[in-house]
């Protein structure tokens, strides 16, 4: 990703923006779903929305403009995400009885999100792929395989794998979530760490002071399309410690109830629409300036 000494200050804003407001609406929209459908249909729903993620992300291998096919890859990758993650490791949970985590007769955490860390295996899978096959601009990638292969990197990362924006995209939004979903696991789980430890709140602010430092790189990326993909990281690792306050009851998180905030979700709703509309016609734009 192209940088320069400018800042592209309302580029970091509705690129972040847009991403920001996917992460209530992506909880509000699957607790609807729960709520006001019979579970054969939501379950039929949810693997829908699934497919249709992931024919938005193949599209958008096949259209032109950056900004576009980074936005195919980022609608696709939410309902991916909900459809064919979330979604299956609730019915898994469901259908052979696994039970909630209740502390003091509220439920804490749901089941799917119980069984979830046993997909840890899974994830290191795929992140050992990345580490070993290929170069990439993630900074955290880079970073283990200066640290792992020193001057062996460039023999054991001899090149970027198929660039496709649609799919990083995708990928990248994915195993973000998926990571810190795990991480957030991990620290809840009172085996381990519990949701009141120190190093919970350590992880919490750690990721606030990081996704600082991640915006201020994301203010200097002139490009829609890399703007939005620094975006989803920047949003993510932000989101880790709205997640953990909102666990601590520290602040009400309305989008887990959207029946009773509606006016709320629906300005988010509103707002989310038209920040994609218009950055799907600043791609526009942009691809007819180049032609």
């Amino acid at each position: 990703m192209r940088t320069n000494n400018n800042l592209y200050i309302w580029r970091t804003i509705a690129s972040f923006l847009l991403v920001l407001f996917a992460m209530p609406l992506g909880h509000a929209l699957m607790i609807l779903m729960e709520k006001f459908m019979n579970e054969g249909a939501m379950h039929v729903a949810g693997f829908m929305m699934g497919l249709a993620g992931l024919v938005m992300v193949i599209v958008g291998v096949f259209v032109k403009g950056d900004t576009r096919q980074t936005l195919w890859g980022l609608f696709g990758g939410l309902l991916f995400w909900t459809g064919w993650v979330e979604f299956l490791f609730l019915y898994y949970a469901r259908r052979y009885g696994v039970p909630p985590e209740i502390e003091n007769g509220v439920v804490v955490t749901k089941p799917e999100y119980l069984i979830m860390p046993a997909s840890f295996g899974l994830w290191m899978m795929v992140m050992t792929m990345y580490i070993f096959s290929t170069k990439n601009g993630c900074d955290l990638i880079t970073w283990i395989q200066k640290v792992c292969f020193r001057s062996k990197r460039k023999v054991v990362v001899v090149q970027p794998m198929t660039r496709h924006t649609s799919i990083v995209t995708f990928m990248e939004l994915n195993m973000m979530l998926w990571g810190l979903y795990l991480l957030l696991m991990f620290c809840y789980d009172k085996r381990f760490l519990g949701d009141h430890h120190p190093v919970t709140f350590l992880v919490g602010v750690g990721c606030l002071i990081g996704s600082f430092f991640m915006l201020r790189r994301q203010l200097r990326l002139a490009s829609w399309g890399a703007n939005i993909r620094m975006a989803i990281a920047t949003v993510i690792v932000f989101w880790t410690p709205v997640e953990i306050l909102g666990r601590i009851n520290f602040f009400k998180e309305f989008w887990v109830e959207p029946e009773k905030y509606a006016w709320q979700m629906l300005v988010i709703l509103m707002a989310f629409i038209l920040l994609g509309v218009y950055l799907w016609f600043k791609g526009k734009q942009r691809k007819r300036a180049e032609q």
